[in-house]
């Protein structure tokens, strides 16, 4: 009799409290169920990333051609900033364009201008080879990350520009003409009738006045 008034008072006092710890577990397993699921959509987002990066395109000749004129290494650009540009030695003409800020994946873009243009088009960057510099531009924030970058090759182009510098666009091809002298020309006066066309006429003889 005491025994069952006994867990009768125990078992009205434990009942709250084994249901508020039920109640607990069950929200812990669907919160980590939950994180699970986030956990998994997450890792099979980054393999889809990962599978269209892989995913990588033939290029064409003339961008073949292009990735073979593009200087790589650690180049240093102004303002203290470096851009280290790598070859995908698995993936012909695929580049690695890496700073202390960014990391892009670019490919050659045939350009009608003659400058040597990779581009990452899905980040929106661009860089840019000319003779004497190249250049990183995000066209996403229409700013330039890296500017004035120059490799063994291009400082050489650029101090050799600094000697003999290339003529200005702007300066005309052919020098002017000499204005003309502003003193009046002297002029000749015209010959005597008789020595026009080399014609020497005798001298007419005088006349004799009447009774002489």
């Amino acid at each position: 009799m005491h025994t069952l008034l006994l867990a009768g008072a125990f078992g009205s006092s434990w009942g709250p409290a084994v249901a508020s710890e039920t109640i607990k577990k069950t929200e812990k397993k669907s919160v980590s169920k939950s994180s699970a699921s986030r956990i998994e959509l997450k890792s099979k987002a980054g393999q889809v990333a990962a599978a269209v990066a892989a995913a990588d395109v033939a290029l064409t000749p003339e961008e073949l051609e292009i990735a073979q004129k593009i200087e790589v290494g650690e180049v240093a650009c102004e303002l203290g900033v470096s851009v280290s540009v790598k070859a995908d030695p698995h993936k012909p003409g695929y580049f690695d364009i890496q700073g202390k800020k960014f990391k892009f994946r670019m490919v050659p873009v045939v350009t009608s201008t003659g400058a040597l243009r990779l581009q990452d088009e899905r980040a929106g960057a661009v860089w840019l080879q000319l003779a004497n510099k190249s250049m990183l531009m995000s066209q996403k924030a229409g700013a330039r990350l890296a500017d004035a970058c120059m490799s063994p090759n291009q400082l050489a182009v650029t101090r050799a520009m600094e000697k003999d510098p290339p003529p200005s666009l702007l300066e005309p091809a052919v020098k002017p003409i000499a204005a003309a002298s502003s003193s009046p020309m002297a002029i000749e006066p015209n010959p005597h009738p008789t020595m026009q066309a080399g014609v020497t006429k005798p001298p007419t003889p005088p006349v004799s006045a009447p009774g002489q």
